[in-house]
């Protein structure tokens, strides 16, 4: 059976426990370097402890010396300026980890929207670069607020009738044929982030049937 890792940006902590259990029972968990102090503070209401992450990694410019020199057998220094800490921690994830096969990124989002825009957005480049549907590898953004996921090709999921549903595409010849949904999308045009927004399921079960390969998001809440 396949191992979960959970990864900690430096957004929003999460205080509902959905996400405060995906914490407590990851098998790996990986800190950005900004995001350690928080996951540390939350320790004790999250496992009853102090828990140190498996790894904490990025450029180390929010970690002190003396926490760099206490905590050195975990921290990776990444310097690479082409990526922002989310990735670099995917990426150590996807090259260190190969019994992991469910990812989940937690605080994300939150505090800035640029931050979130971005961290969302890099979801598709994700699924997209590491063939994860083929590999039978998920990732998701997991916050307070909303679960997001993303997709390259038809999809189904057990949403639960009534749940809130947006879809998110930067490919504007991509058609996508739904079933299941309150508002269909086999006639929205992917030109602008909200075209497929404020959706809702119909039924337990939705269908979102590709006309190709590409990228999407997902966003339920």
């Amino acid at each position: 059976m396949g191992k979960n890792a959970v990864i900690i940006c430096n957004g929003e902590f999460p205080v509902k426990e959905y996400p405060r259990y995906i914490i407590r029972n990851a098998d790996v968990t990986v800190c950005c370097d900004g995001a350690f102090d928080k996951y540390m503070k939350a320790g004790e209401s999250i496992f009853g402890k102090e828990k140190l992450p498996d790894v904490v990694i990025g450029d180390l410019d929010s970690i002190s010396s003396v926490k760099r020199e206490k905590y050195s057998r975990i921290i990776v220094h990444d310097a690479d300026q082409e990526t922002n800490d989310q990735t670099k921690a995917f990426r150590y994830v996807m090259e260190n980890f190969p019994e992991v096969t469910g990812i989940h990124i937690i605080g994300a989002t939150g505090l800035r929207t640029d931050h979130t825009i971005g961290n969302v957005s890099l979801l598709m480049e994700y699924a997209r670069d590491y063939s994860l549907d083929s590999r039978g590898i998920s990732v998701d953004i997991i916050s307070d607020r909303e679960t997001i996921i993303p997709v390259t090709d038809t999809i189904e999921l057990q949403c639960g009738e009534g749940r809130s549903i947006s879809v998110f595409s930067p490919d504007s010849t991509l058609k996508i044929h739904s079933e299941g949904l309150v508002w269909p999308l086999d006639n929205v045009v992917f030109d602008n982030w909200w075209k497929a927004t404020l959706n809702r399921a119909a039924n337990d079960t939705i269908r979102l049937v590709f006309s190709h390969r590409s990228i999407a998001l997902v966003m339920l809440d």
